[in-house]
Order: C-alpha cells, then structure tokens, then sequence
C-alpha cells in the first residue's frame, strides 16, 4: 500500500538525523561501553537537558506515529470513535498537567524529576511486552516494528538521562522502583486476535498521553532554567 511506503520514508529520516547529529540534536548516550551511572555525567546540565528534552520530544512524536499507523492497519474508524467517547482507559499513574499558573508554580523541580522518572520506568517493561507481541501479527509493517523498538529502547536511554539530571540538579539518587511495573496491562492472555489488538491499541494511546507528559514537564524544567516560576507548560 503506498501509505506503508510514506510512513517508512519519514522514519528513515528521523532516524538518520537522530543518528547522524542532524538538526535535530545528539543521542543521549555520551560514550560507548561508559558505566550507567556515569553516563552522560560529564556533560554541562544546560547541555544535558536539551539532549534530554530532544529525546523526549521525539519519543513523543514517534509515540503518536506509531499509534496513527497502528490505527490506520488495525482498528477500524467505528471502534476509533467508541475509544474516545470511551474517555479516559488508562491506568497508569495519575500525574496530570498543571492548568493554572498558580498550581505550576507550587511545583517543584524535584516533583517535575521524579514524576518524569515514575512515568518513564512504568512504560518500560510494557513497551518491550508489546514489541513482543506486535512481532507476531502476520501483517504488522516493519515501519511500526521498527518505530515501537526504536521507543522502547530510547526509553531505557531518558531513563539513564533523567536519572543523571536528578544527581545533577538534585544532588541526590534516583528514585527507583523495584520492578519496571506495568499499570496498565493484565497479566492474563487475550483471548482472540481481536482481544489482542484492542489491548495493544491501548497500550499505544496510553503511553502516547503519558509521553506527551514527560515531554512537558521537561520543557517546564528547562524553561525554570532561565526564567524561573514564571513559566508555563504549553
């Protein structure tokens, strides 16, 4: 189909100009092989947090693409517009945007870190759950495979970043959950390919809303870098 053809073109793209320090900034990882807990340590944290707010910003992007494509293959316009009449399904951790001036400026910068760093670790393990299980549809595109595994994996990397930001700014450990928990998926298997499709769909449009939050608050904590409590999430 020709649409297939489109969504992989403006893949390559992202992905050549992440790779290749194109316009759109550098990977988070500093050096190859360097240990976790040093990564990206060396780098200024006016630095480092544009790179981490570059990755976020792009996981994000990609988030909302996967789940368009996933919509486009899989689901049809009818049950599309139940799920959203259906409102809000998801169960992850309930950290919602600020939607006054006066709540954003009662926020610290430690909760900003550490909320951002909850939602991150509780995405992981569902989104290498769903890879697995989007690598036995019959028909799924390489373009969403390799999309949904280029996410899961720059995940783990915002994780290492943000955790670095926390020791930077913080001057303290990371919070650190036992288990990467899944807060929104049930252990038990789909009954059928329909079952199956209808929960890996939400799996997409969860984690794109609790994306598009990680990239908020981390734009709200580098605008607080140079202008202080006068900022406001967009």
């Amino acid at each position: 189909m020709s649409h297939t053809g489109s969504w992989g073109t403006g893949c390559c793209v992202w992905l050549l100009l992440w790779f290749g320090g194109g316009t759109l900034g550098q990977p988070l990882e500093c050096r190859a092989g360097a240990d976790v807990g040093r990564r990206c340590a060396s780098i200024p944290l006016d630095k480092l947090l544009e790179r981490v707010v570059q990755h976020a910003e792009l996981i994000y992007r990609l988030s909302e693409e996967s789940c368009a494509l996933f919509e486009e293959m899989f689901i049809p316009l009818a049950v599309r517009t139940q799920h959203i009449r259906g409102g809000n399904t998801c169960t992850s951790p309930a950290f919602s945007v600020p939607g006054s001036k006066g709540e954003v400026q009662q926020i610290s910068d430690k909760w900003l870190l550490h909320t951002v760093l909850i939602l991150i670790q509780s995405w992981i393990e569902p989104l290498f759950t769903l890879q697995d299980t989007l690598d036995r549809y019959d028909n799924a595109p390489n373009v969403l495979l390799n999309k949904t595994k280029w996410v899961s994996s720059k995940l783990v990397s915002l994780e290492q970043g943000v955790t670095v930001l926390i020791r930077k700014m913080l001057d303290e450990g990371a919070l650190t959950m036992e288990s990467h928990q899944s807060w929104m998926i049930e252990s038990s298997e789909p009954a059928d390919m329909v079952e199956s499709v209808t929960k890996d769909y939400a799996v997409l449009t969860c984690f794109k809303k609790d994306a598009h939050k990680v990239e908020t608050f981390l734009k709200l904590l580098r605008c607080r870098q140079t202008q202080g409590l006068s900022c406001f999430p967009i």
